[in-house]
């Protein structure tokens, strides 16, 4: 590269991945082919449009990409084009939740989607977000005793309020989903249920934990959690009578957006097919159990566990009321020190801002991806022990 500047930030970058323990829940480590895609010629083509539909000429190879990336979502989730509608051109997860929105929703309705404090994202309707700012927010949370969902208490804000969309789908909560009980919910208060699995989009895939799509209207995912692929975002369509998936595209564009990133959906493609292979299943049951092995360990050294454990690949950690009274941002800047990255994250029912909440989140998927097993989490798991008790 002739720009040594990047070219050395490129090369720092690649030196601290590679000396780091990442136990970000939100990161994971791409193949050569997924970068070699994303990195390739298709970043010079412009693709306005949609397969077969284009603005622009020279398009008849990136259609067949487009095509290949929808063809393969579908057959990893084990769906049928004839039930379901794949949109692979939202940028990232935020955009893709935001056509969501645009497309079924008039400014003002409300979405019923969990609070942000007790594991939901900004983009169910968060204030700070363009869904809070433009839509109505009727939060929902956990229970104070489990600190799991509770169903009867969603089913009460839902007949109550009759929001228009009720969004399932977290970004801190570590415990197993019942999307059935969600689309009876959904049913009785007359609401459309979208789905946001894009924290456990690979493990659904690796069918290490259960899939919505039996029960969503709408499913929405990132690309690059536990699914292991570039940053990037599926929208997933129930066909039927009322044609969500032409509002879909719609919303996509025109509505938010321009030409697609052809170069990211090459490479979400890529990632498509490298999680359909059989060691991508062995690859997420691994994930699962060195989750448990984790938040297993923290426990007996004396750390509080959110909810008690893990179904997933991450957890959250207390480490004010549960440790020795440190701030999560403190914790995370101590385990940084020693190359230890997490992040700091608000728990249920915190009382602490959140800029130094009172938690951590950990993942295993990053760690899991370069090899580590249950006996090197149990050791990270010592390790974090040793720096927060100083």
């Amino acid at each position: 590269m002739k720009d040594t500047q990047i070219a050395k930030f490129i090369k720092d970058e690649k030196a601290r991945q590679k000396k780091v323990v990442n136990l970000i829940a939100s990161e994971n480590y791409v193949s050569k082919d997924v970068l070699e895609a994303l990195g390739s010629e298709f970043t010079n083509k412009y693709a306005e449009g949609y397969p077969c539909k284009r603005y622009y000429g020279g398009n008849s190879i990136v259609d067949k990409v487009e095509n290949l990336a929808i063809a393969r979502a579908l057959k990893l989730f084990k769906l049928t084009s004839d039930k379901w509608h794949v949109n692979t051109q939202a940028l990232s997860g935020s955009p893709a939740n935001l056509a969501v929105y645009v497309s079924l929703l008039s400014p003002g309705d409300k979405v019923m989607g969990m609070s942000l404090a007790h594991g939901g994202h900004l983009t169910h309707g968060h204030k700070v977000s363009a869904t809070g700012k433009f839509w109505t927010q009727v939060p929902y949370g956990l229970s104070p005793k489990t600190e799991m969902l509770d169903y009867k208490s969603l089913s009460e804000i839902a007949l109550r309020e009759k929001p228009k969309m009720i969004i399932a789908g977290f970004t801190a909560y570590p415990r197993t989903v019942d999307w059935k009980k969600f689309r009876a919910i959904a049913d009785s208060a007359g609401a459309y249920l979208m789905v946001d699995m894009s924290h456990i989009a690979g493990l659904i895939a690796g069918e290490e934990y259960p899939s919505p799509f039996p029960y969503a209207d709408i499913v929405t995912t990132t690309t690059h959690k536990t699914l292991r692929g570039p940053r990037g975002a599926l929208i997933f369509v129930k066909k039927d009578e009322r044609e969500l998936d032409k509002k879909i595209d719609k919303a996509v564009f025109p509505g938010l957006q321009g030409g697609p990133h052809i170069n990211q959906t090459a490479a979400i493609a890529v990632a498509l097919k490298e999680a359909q292979a059989g060691s991508f299943k062995k690859y997420a049951k691994q994930v699962k159990k060195n989750a448990t092995a984790l938040a297993g360990e923290l426990s007996k050294l004396g750390w509080r566990i959110i909810s008690g454990g893990t179904d997933s690949h991450l957890m959250l950690v207390d480490v004010w009321m549960g440790g020795k009274g440190i701030g999560g941002g403190e914790a995370s800047d101590r385990l940084e020190k020693i190359g230890i990255i997490v992040n700091k994250n608000a728990i249920p029912f915190d009382t602490r801002p959140p800029m130094d909440p009172s938690g951590i989140r950990l993942g295993s998927a990053a760690e899991t991806t370069r090899g580590k097993k249950e006996k090197d989490f149990i050791k990270i798991a010592r390790q974090i022990d040793k720096v927060l008790r100083k």
